[in-house]
């Protein structure tokens, strides 16, 4: 009796490593690549000062980024 016990609990184990662990190996995959994603920012050069500014907080005019409204003014 002990045995069929200990022999259904190793083959809900080994179900269990073959399902769900590979969702884990999956999942922490697609983290790794949200996150480097995240991290990629591109530095653009401002015309006026010289000053290196992200894109996102860039201002653009007339094609150009600039780091400020008064570079833009400039």
């Amino acid at each position: 009796m002990i045995l069929k016990l200990l022999a259904v609990v190793a083959i809900l184990f080994l179900l269990y490593i073959i399902f769900f662990k590979k969702n884990r190996v999956i999942d922490k995959d697609s983290q790794q690549n949200t996150k480097n994603e995240e991290l990629e920012d591109v530095l653009i050069e401002c015309p006026s000062c010289g000053t290196f500014v992200s894109k996102d907080e860039a201002i653009l005019s007339n094609g150009k980024y600039y780091c400020s409204n008064e570079c833009l003014r400039k």
